[in-house]
């Protein structure tokens, strides 16, 4: 329960009711109802209750105006509106390179199942050492039911996955989780497929992607994959159905949308991703595979730097797979297999990362993330911390990446191998021990361990810092606030504009709630240019991810709020091209946000954009420009 819940429950009191809320969501200051019936609403109540400013009507909503506390606010109401799948917080759209927004997406969809994931990882880890030290046999049916606890999840991964991509790219999630479902079906996995049937014929046959047809669609040939345990297909599958309902729900009438668009959803989007999806992912295996048969023959070292270096990223993208069958083949008629053996050194570098990072980071979270996920990595199952630690922050995810390819190095210079199938992390290692009895390859074991955690360890504790903390992040016992307090009566600071353009009093604004003053005092701004720069130096403490509003904390501790236009929320991102993110640290004059004026004046939104001081209370006065047009850079407010 919320700090804000009893405001909450007041809030739906008075818009009507849950039962006349159709759905939610908020911007920056203000929440935004959709009601069956808006005179039902108390207008009057709501804006006299303490933690409102006011209410105000547009564009087919009902705004409740909160102020710049409204993410909390709405975290406090959404359960109470049993809203279920009809409505979410709009997820934040990401800025940057390409990678970096992808980087975000895995991580954001991993996020909700990492805690399990972990624990999963750990289960199946004791359950195995468990067995190694004679406590029961793996053939008793408690190893067997705990077993099924701790590898469920990593076997019916798309499941999880497709519910959570689901939410992150504004699925319906009971419909991701039956694409997650469709795709993990037991009648449709190659290892099913081949143990029941000969193919019928062979696809591509005399290449290196040559694949067996077991089944078509319509004619069609369908290439089986195992789709079970796997991350990328899943996630593109559900990605597509998103856009595919969106379409469907501009065309199929009102009256048969509740069951035609998720009929149809389903029907476009598991086709397309047996024929389509999952074959990209099994040819890019293969022609990775080959690759490393090719180096391999002319250098070990250097194979197995790549498999060492490279095995992370082909986890991730679900193209490890390709080395399974040479890793079967091999052990099967050689005895032994050394071509995907380099992997070893990646376990257990990505685990002396994570455990650098707990002893390097200040931050509490990190801190209880890594110990469970240390753990889960030494028993082999890396995807908590790959997913849930170094994606996120990218420089400990390439230092594991060389330290694994080091590690690998080593083992492919010395012909690491392992002579019988099965075992994850350290339970590997009886399995490395040679048939002979000579104890080379086991020392060898060791000694890349060591390699790779030394180098993963070393190399973190001297190139990852944490990020900037901010105000709310702080660990100090004293708030900020109050030890700014008597600096802020005292000092003079200049609040820069962040716009080019002509100047206007916040009573010239359309907006009730912004010409009142009630959201911040200030200036607006009518842009000439669709640009937004830093005004001061400072911290984004919010950026919307419409990308219409920016919230930005200066060093100072001055809170300002930057909103370009009126209701622009309404263009769902469209037209805005944010350059930065919540958490950045920001110099003066920096661009922040890109947006095209004229798409927006065509789509019939007024350009006027306010920048407040929303802390003004804390200062004794907030002084304005009185030029008629401002550069950026110009003085626009002085705070004292």
């Amino acid at each position: 329960m919320g700090k804000y819940h009893e405001l909450a429950k007041e809030i739906i009191k008075n818009v009507g009711g849950k039962e006349n809320v159709l759905g939610l969501v908020h911007c920056i200051t203000r929440l935004r109802f959709t009601l069956k019936d808006e005179t039902r609403a108390n207008d009057e109540v709501l804006k006299k209750m303490d933690g409102v400013v006011t209410v105000m009507k547009s564009g087919g909503q009902y705004q409740v105006v909160i102020g710049n506390h409204v993410p909390e606010v709405f975290e406090d109401v959404m359960p109470l509106l049993d809203l279920g799948e009809k409505t979410a917080a709009p997820e934040e759209k990401k800025s940057g390179k390409l990678l970096d927004r992808a980087i975000d997406v895995v991580s954001g969809i991993f996020q909700p199942i990492l805690g399990i994931m972990a624990a999963c990882g750990m289960l199946k880890g004791l359950n195995t050492l468990f067995v190694t030290l004679g406590l029961y046999s793996a053939q008793c049916g408690g190893y067997m039911i705990i077993n099924a606890a701790g590898d469920a999840l990593f076997t019916f991964l798309p499941l999880f996955l497709g519910y959570t991509a689901a939410k992150k790219f504004g699925l319906k999630p009971m419909l991701g989780l039956a694409i997650g479902a469709a795709m993990c079906y037991p009648g449709i996995q190659s290892s099913a497929l081949s143990a029941g049937m000969e193919p019928l014929y062979h696809l591509l046959e005399g290449t290196m992607f040559s694949s067996p047809v077991y089944i078509d669609f319509f004619g069609i040939p369908i290439i089986s994959v195992d789709y079970t345990g796997t991350v990328i297909p899943v996630i593109l599958a559900v990605w597509f159905a998103s856009k595919c309902e969106k379409l469907l729900n501009k065309f199929i009438p009102d009256l048969v949308k509740f069951f035609f668009v998720p009929m149809l959803t389903l029907l476009i989007t598991l086709p397309v991703s047996v024929l389509f999806l999952g074959p990209i992912a099994t040819f890019g295996s293969t022609l990775i595979s080959e690759f490393t048969l090719a180096i391999r023959s002319v250098s070990p070292l250097l194979a197995g730097g790549v498999v060492g270096l490279t095995w992370q990223i082909l986890v991730i993208f679900g193209m490890h797979w390709g080395f399974i069958p040479v890793y079967i083949n091999n052990v099967m008629t050689l005895g032994y297999d050394n071509v995907m053996m380099p992997f070893f050194a990646c376990t257990f570098a990505t685990s002396a990362v994570v455990l650098a990072i707990f002893f390097k980071t200040k931050d509490k979270k990190l801190k209880e993330m890594a110990i469970p996920n240390f753990i889960s990595g030494i028993f082999g199952v890396t995807e908590p911390a790959i997913y849930g630690i170094l994606l996120p922050l990218k420089k400990p995810f390439i230092i594991s990446c060389i330290a694994g390819g080091i590690g690998g190095a080593f083992y492919g210079h010395f012909n690491f191998r392992k002579f019988i199938l099965g075992g994850m992390g350290i339970f590997e290692l009886p399995n490395m021990m040679n048939p002979d009895g000579t104890m080379g390859n086991i020392i060898v074991a060791f000694v890349g361990i060591a390699i790779s955690m030394a180098v993963g360890f070393i190399l973190t504790m001297l190139f990852y810092q944490d990020k900037p903390m901010t105000a709310e992040t702080k660990e100090t016992d004293v708030p900020v606030l109050e030890q700014t307090k008597e600096k802020k009566a005292e000092e003079k600071m200049v609040i820069a504009s962040p716009l080019k353009g002509k100047t206007m009093k916040l009573s010239q604004l359309q907006d009730e709630a912004f010409a009142s003053g009630a959201l911040g005092q200030g200036l607006a701004i009518l842009p000439e240019e669709g640009a937004v720069y830093a005004p001061a130096d400072g911290t984004i403490s919010a950026f919307f991810p419409t990308g219409h509003a920016i919230g930005l904390t200066t060093t100072a501790g001055v809170e300002l709020l930057i909103h370009v236009g009126m209701d622009t929320v309404q263009l769902e991102g469209k037209g805005f091209t944010p350059l930065a993110k919540a958490g950045d640290v920001v110099k003066k004059g920096e661009k922040l946000l890109e947006f095209d004026l004229e798409m927006i004046k065509e789509a019939g939104f007024s350009l006027a954009t306010p920048v407040l001081v929303a802390n003004y209370g804390d200062y004794q006065n907030i002084l304005s420009s009185d030029a008629k047009e401002v550069q950026p850079g110009d003085v626009l407010l002085m705070v004292e």
